[in-house]
């Protein structure tokens, strides 16, 4: 199998999310659906960043467990760096956005419509479920990695077994993304679904790209990290919501429905040898 055919199936294997995406045309009436929808949403969230961190982690386990220090402390300080620049990032990056959407543009009728069309623009680019998105894309680059990664070394059956693997946990991850905004009775167009999935499951085609030629342990750590460092971010956003609903019960079920999903998912990709 040549390097065009294995990044062909990467880039099956990332937009495999398009699957879970159109939940998001769903309209969700009752309060409670609503709360139910967005509650699965953040266990399967919950349940990505475990998988996330434990997949970071385990470079340098191995480096500790082998007497390897330098190579543990690198990746260890990669490990705490990019994880921190994940979560705090997008915590700057949000308020950044609210800054500049407040901003005065300028007198007249035509600058008024270009500042509603900057303030929904911006507001686009902070939205949580594009929020959601970049922290699943950051995820799906180093899974891609790990693809290429394999085809590289030879293990073609493995490659194969990833792409499965990894495009059954996409499609959950597409549910995700969009959870929140069937949960808030909004109803993207289907324009905007094809650019989450383009910024969630996109880059797994890059990184199966990039992994047939770059095979490191660091650049991978670093990857998982920031995914999870904006991972945890949204989820905190979603239990912030789920506080105001005051559903506590539903909320509770929700998560729990989403993380065993999770464990699900990821049970059917070990048990087939992924």
């Amino acid at each position: 199998m040549n390097s065009v055919q294995i990044t062909g199936l990467g880039a099956i294997a990332g937009f495999t999310i398009y699957l879970g995406l159109p939940v998001g045309r769903l309209r969700a009436a009752m309060p409670r659906a609503r709360t139910m929808l967005s509650a699965t949403a953040t266990g399967i969230l919950i349940f990505l960043l475990w998988d996330v961190l434990d997949h970071a982690w385990a470079p340098i386990d191995a480096a500790l467990s082998g007497h390897r220090y330098g190579t543990a402390l690198g990746n260890g300080a990669v490990f705490a760096a990019c994880f921190g620049a994940g979560l705090a990032g997008l915590v700057y990056f949000d308020r950044w956005m609210g800054r500049r959407a407040a901003r005065p543009f300028g007198p007249g009728a035509a600058a008024a419509a270009q500042l509603r069309a900057r303030r929904a623009g911006l507001a686009r680019l902070s939205d949580l479920p594009m929020m959601i998105a970049i922290g699943i894309g950051l995820h799906n680059f180093a899974e891609g990695l790990a693809i290429g990664n394999s085809a590289a070394s030879g293990e073609l059956q493995l490659a194969i077994l990833r792409v499965i693997g990894f495009g059954l946990h996409n499609a959950t991850e597409g549910f995700g993304i969009v959870a929140p905004m069937a949960a808030e009775g909004r109803r993207p167009s289907w324009r905007y679904l094809f650019v989450l999935g383009l910024v969630g499951g996109g880059p797994t085609f890059l990184g199966t790209l990039a992994g047939q030629s770059v095979v490191s342990n660091t650049l991978s750590t670093g990857f998982l990290t920031l995914a999870a460092g904006s991972i945890l971010y949204v989820v905190i956003e979603l239990l912030a919501v789920a506080r105001k609903q005051a559903l506590k019960e539903i909320t509770t079920w929700g998560i729990l429905l989403g993380v065993v999903l999770g464990f699900v998912t990821d049970a059917i990709v070990t048990a087939a040898g992924a």
